[in-house]
């Protein structure tokens, strides 16, 4: 089954992005793999106070990740997996899609700032042409019914 690969983080622009994924998913029989990924300075402390952070951060993804499963499983008939990595979040993204090979699309969300479409779409914009799989940019400023049929 070929997957559709997004990314959850704490930007408005994540929400198209999953919308679309799930979208898709929906209308081609595919799968959503949602990928968060916790930096790794955010636990620069001391060892008992860093696994502390790296738990709670768990916790906030799971509980950030429902919301948007629940909507996918309600709403589009989608089963989203969910899998969080730590470490710099351009090499996690790559290294998710290597190591599982159903992922067919990678699906971002290109923010509404005036400074541009976001660091993430940026830097996976500039390796797109060696990327093992197409890149999907969604606008921030989508609809959901210019969404709807658009996928």
């Amino acid at each position: 089954m070929r997957k559709f690969l997004v990314v959850l983080d704490d930007s408005r622009e994540c929400l198209n992005a999953m919308r679309f994924a799930a979208m898709r998913a929906a209308h081609t029989g595919g799968g959503v793999t949602i990928l968060s990924v916790i930096p790794p300075d955010e636990f620069n402390h001391w060892i008992g106070v860093g696994e502390i952070m790296r738990q709670e951060a768990r916790e906030r993804i799971e509980t950030h990740f429902e919301v948007f499963a629940k909507w996918m499983r309600d709403r589009q008939g989608v089963d989203p997996e969910l899998v969080i990595r730590e470490g710099e979040a351009v090499q996690e993204i790559l290294a998710q899609i290597e190591e599982d090979p159903e992922i067919g699309v990678l699906v971002l969300g290109a923010g509404l700032d005036k400074n541009g479409p976001g660091p993430l779409v940026t830097q996976m914009s500039r390796a797109s042409g060696t990327l093992p799989v197409p890149v999907t940019i969604v606008p921030g400023q989508l609809s959901k019914e210019k969404l709807e049929a658009i996928t």
